[in-house]
């Protein structure tokens, strides 16, 4: 009983942290905005390599208003690549990377780590928007959606005969090996993001935390968009963006939350009490 009374109060001394008040809207509002640039890049490849974009398509229409849903629709289209398209993704991906600039931050300052030059926090910010995007989009493709787009791939004429065995051998490995990646993924980021390097077995229970609650979440997030049809009525033609927004936003609060537990860890070590 005293265990469980210990763990809650942990928890609530984390939850109360004043970096889980901003940290976690600041995360999710920049990953909002690289969507566009991932959309439009991921038109691009679809339309260089003739692969089909019904699917892509049907994502895009799926997650966006109309009005935005057609300009994006037009790259993926293969209208092209251009100048001022190519710049626009270089600076959606630069105004991303704002997010994981501040999880350095705010990691050097929980563990009381100085600072490094501007120049690798910017560097190594852009490395982190890019596992940060690998993680999301593999959460999307694989744990929220997997089940659909592999539907849609067995469905190919020439594997005809042998979807059967596919999908249940997806269906088998999808969640042990998806967490499994998640796992690694997310301790990828906790290892990465402070300037100095903190031992990888203080970063162990925030990643476990950090991938259950983010399996938990899809999980559920995904079971919502498959089965409520009629979740439109307060936001109309928005609401399915709004529904993501607020994931994404669940997924970053779990991220950062996770963090602050790899922090608190370290607080009660050995280590942190020599370098003190």
């Amino acid at each position: 009983m005293d265990n469980v009374k210990k763990f809650i109060k942990n928890i609530y001394s984390m939850l109360v942290r004043p970096e889980l008040k901003f940290l976690p809207g600041n995360l999710a509002f920049f990953l909002v905005l690289s969507i566009i640039p991932i959309i439009v890049l991921t038109g691009f490849i679809c339309s260089t390599i003739n692969l089909s974009l019904d699917s892509v398509i049907n994502i895009i229409n799926r997650f966006f208003p109309e009005g935005v849903a057609n300009i994006l629709i037009s790259f993926v289209n293969g209208e092209g690549l251009n100048l001022t398209i190519g710049v626009s993704m270089i600076l959606g991906f630069v105004l991303a990377s704002n997010g994981p600039h501040s999880i350095i931050i705010t990691s050097n300052t929980l563990y009381g780590i100085k600072h490094s030059n501007y120049l690798s926090r910017r560097i190594k910010a852009l490395l982190l928007t890019i596992l940060i995007l690998l993680l999301f989009i593999f959460i999307i493709l694989v744990l929220a959606f997997g089940n659909s787009i592999m539907q849609f791939i067995v469905s190919v004429k020439m594997l005809s005969s042998i979807s059967d065995i596919i999908y249940k051998v997806y269906f088998l490995i999808k969640w042990p090996l998806g967490i499994l990646i998640v796992y690694i993924m997310v301790k990828l980021i906790y290892t990465i993001a402070p300037d100095e390097n903190i031992p990888s077995k203080y970063n162990t229970r925030g990643s476990v935390f950090t991938t259950a609650l983010l399996s938990i979440v899809t999980l559920g997030y995904s079971y919502y968009v498959t089965n409520f049809n009629n979740y439109n009525i307060f936001y109309g033609s928005l609401t399915n963006i709004v529904i993501l927004m607020l994931w994404i936003y669940i997924l970053s609060y779990i991220l950062v939350l996770g963090m602050t537990i790899n922090v608190h860890d370290y607080e009660m070590s050995e280590d942190y009490n020599k370098n003190k």
